[in-house]
């Protein structure tokens, strides 16, 4: 896997095949590129597909930084520029999801189309978390939490198998390499205290918003949004409903059941997803031929 270096640390990822339009996947917490392995092949074969590993997480650089949204959206913004990608298509899970969306929508122009899975489609309260999830995740904001983080490696040890059923011990064990110490965890306790929750975390309330609005305003750009069956939260049946009804040129697909971590227990369905909505909306063609053919 190629490294680029980028600001005062370097990217990990994945670049597999060749073609007119890059497909780029973006993990969330606590994984890496490696949650991509078995969706990727899906489309590899016919066009370029890309995975980072994001700042601080999998194989790449470790800076010491806030690792905040805004730090991942920094050095995420240094990578797609360091390539040269443009006219790209976006995946993204968990947080990739609302990276991909915000980078969307500051670099108007810039995107073909977008697929997300798990992620953050609009603002949150606590009660839209099962209660037991809202719980976890206040608690990572005191010390006990913070605590079970660093010192226990909760995220890698607890959260990530809870949701991933399909998770071997093998691939535990990829997951778990970059996160040997409690200071090289701190990229994944950054994360849950990053929750778009109104009232408690404005700026990020206000990214997510901000490219929610994009979101509904690019009919240009097709949408993509995939579910689980019996989705809680993040993927819960009515907030793929409101982002269906929300986002211009959305459309929805499950993929079957699965865990959090959809792409670990379903990534066929989920390639299978990919491929059939790129080929319907002719993604993978440039858009120069596109323009030829539609002449």
């Amino acid at each position: 896997m190629p490294a680029i270096d980028l600001l005062d640390s370097y990217i990990n990822y994945t670049d597999i095949g060749t073609g007119a339009v890059p497909v780029v996947f973006l993990h969330g917490n606590p994984t890496s590129s490696y949650l991509w392995r078995n969706v990727i092949p899906h489309v590899s074969g016919e066009t370029r597909a890309l995975a980072p590993d994001l700042i601080g997480m999998g194989n790449s650089g470790k800076p010491d930084i806030a690792y905040r949204f805004t730090d991942h959206a920094r050095y995420l913004d240094a990578w797609f520029d360091a390539l040269g990608l443009d006219e790209v298509v976006i995946v993204g899970h968990d947080w990739g999801g609302a990276l991909g969306m915000d980078w969307a929508a500051r670099h108007p122009g810039r995107v073909r189309g977008i697929a997300v899975i798990e992620t953050f489609l609009r603002p949150l309260s606590w009660s839209d978390l099962p209660p037991q999830g809202a719980e976890l995740f206040r608690s990572y904001k005191t010390l006990e939490g913070e605590r079970k983080v660093l010192q226990e490696n909760s995220f890698i040890e607890f959260n990530l198998p809870f949701g991933a059923k399909s998770l071997t011990s093998a691939d535990l064990d990829v997951y778990r390499a970059p996160y040997p110490t409690p200071e090289t965890r701190r990229p994944l306790l950054a994360w849950p205290r990053e929750f778009p929750i109104h009232g408690e975390m404005p700026d990020v309330v206000a990214i997510v918003e901000n490219y929610g609005s994009v979101m509904a305003a690019t009919p240009e750009i097709p949408k993509l949004v995939m579910g689980v069956e019996n989705g809680v939260g993040l993927g819960a049946p009515e907030v793929i409903a409101w982002a269906v009804a929300t986002f211009a040129a959305a459309e929805s697909v499950s993929v079957g059941a699965a865990g959090h971590h959809a792409p670990e227990d379903q990534p066929d369905a989920i390639g299978a997803a990919v491929a059939d909505w790129l080929h319907r909306h002719r993604l993978l063609e440039s858009a120069s031929a596109k323009k030829v053919v539609s002449h």
